[in-house]
């Protein structure tokens, strides 16, 4: 053998053993950092302050011990939040105060959220403790976070994602007490609902701005009737919400339908749906214009057997559509009229909700907003229009640094007779709501190791 041939041979062997060890290395430094990353560990402290004041005229409906349609006061929400995290481990617990000022030793404190969740590399996750829960828009299970209380729940979530594919198993069982006596018998404590079941699935398009979810839910609730409390009924939900989003413009719709028995035993078939688009021409511009509409009762629901007053139509089915768990204020208008609270006397006639804003952005950290709102109830009843009123909308949010946001907003509406009749509004139906609006997150500690 030559030496040129010994020398060939000798680099082909060279070439051969980088080939097989490169692999080895690259997967033994995987394994290393992987290793690395199972020790890093990340702890971190922060906050949320916020205070809204509202000035109210009229922007909730009269009780008969009304004096004063005017209302004037300043609202604030403390979270202090604690973050754990390393790999396939996390960890949060929230604690929240909410309170008017003025309100001494008064307020709400609790325990906002509470939770740890496994990961595995695979995808799949456990999820268990109180938390809170944002699906898709909201419109059914979502933050609420306006509201100075927001939502939360106690449950435990199973489910698994990918860059395509999500699905989500919530389970919740809840209790008044750990006693022993009277049975598993739930009276609406935190939440309305005994138990609850929720199956979620969302589908991403791997290279189109398409997205749809479908969303299945199965409560248990308490009977209310005094001839059977040991009772629990059931109702379900299930729909869909579908979204298309390229640059400039995007079209959102979704649909739910409702059936199963309220806590009175009532059988429920209740539907909803809504459509929505945006279109922005610059990057300082955007234009939005939906329809939502939720189907109601023509009469007041009576339980067999019983009554609420003379003159009122007994019926066996319940045709109001609930939004349950949903971010209400984000939907059916600034002065939350609907959903938030009910119509006189309980009475779900639906809602119709045509509505249009434009949005204007300067610059990056500023921001307008103006909306208008016509409202109408979905069915027809005896002696009423169907028109409840139009609402304008005026707002605009200034964050100067990432921590802080400042925004502020007024609406008007001018309601109907309708609107007066359902809602026992001012009697000039003339109704105002201005609002300024303060949130600070500040990062206090984070550290890691």
């Amino acid at each position: 053998m030559t030496n040129y041939q010994r020398d060939i041979k000798s680099l082909s062997m060279v070439m051969v053993a980088v080939a097989v060890l490169l692999p080895v290395r690259a997967l033994a430094q995987d394994e290393s950092k992987l290793l690395q990353d199972e020790k890093l560990n990340t702890f971190t402290i922060d906050a949320e302050l916020m205070t809204r004041s509202e000035l109210r005229n009229g922007g909730l409906p009269e009780t008969e011990e009304d004096t004063d349609n005017k209302a004037y006061f300043i609202l604030e929400r403390t979270r202090l939040g604690l973050d754990y995290e390393r790999t396939f481990l996390k960890a949060h617990v929230t604690a929240q105060h909410s309170a008017i000022w003025g309100q001494a030793g008064k307020g709400s404190f609790n325990l906002y959220e509470a939770w740890v969740q496994l990961t595995s590399r695979k995808g799949f996750f456990a999820k268990i403790g109180r938390q809170v829960l944002s699906y898709d828009d909201e419109r059914i299970i979502g933050s609420n976070d306006w509201a100075m209380t927001a939502l939360s729940h106690d449950l435990v979530k199973l489910g698994y994602e990918n860059k395509q594919h999500k699905v989500h198993l919530m389970l919740a069982y809840n209790q008044n007490s750990e006693s022993v006596n009277g049975g598993t018998q739930y009276f609406y404590g935190d939440k309305p609902y005994k138990t609850m079941q929720n199956l979620w699935y969302h589908y991403q398009h791997p290279r189109v701005p398409f997205g749809a979810s479908l969303l299945f839910m199965n409560q248990g609730l308490q009977s209310e009737r005094d001839d059977n409390l040991n009772k629990t009924y059931f109702q379900q939900l299930i729909g869909t919400y579908l979204s298309y989003k390229p640059n400039r413009w995007s079209a959102e719709g979704s649909f739910y339908y409702q059936m199963g028995k309220n806590e009175n035993g009532i059988d429920i078939r209740a539907w909803m749906a809504s459509v929505k688009g945006t279109y922005s021409p610059t990057a300082q511009w955007r234009l939005t214009a939906g329809y939502d509409i939720l189907c109601g009762d023509p009469f007041f629901a009576v339980p067999a057997g019983g009554g609420i007053g003379l003159g009122l139509i007994q019926h066996k089915t319940i045709k109001g559509f609930s939004p349950l768990y949903g971010s209400h204020h984000k939907f059916y208008g600034a002065m939350d009229f609907f959903y938030v609270s009910t119509y006189y006397n309980g009475f779900t006639p639906g809602l119709q909700n045509y509505y249009a804003s434009v949005t204007y952005k300067p610059i990056s950290k500023l921001k307008f907003d103006a909306a208008y709102h016509y409202f109408a109830i979905a069915t027809n009843t005896e002696n009423l229009k169907k028109s409840l009123g139009h609402e304008i909308e005026l707002t605009a949010a200034y964050t100067p640094i990432k921590e802080v946001t400042v925004s502020l907003g007024y609406s008007y509406m001018r309601g109907s007779k309708t609107m007066e009749a359902l809602k026992r509004v001012d009697s000039e139906r003339q109704l105002h709501w201005a609002w300024l609006n303060l949130i600070v997150r500040p990062r206090f500690l984070q550290v890691k190791w």
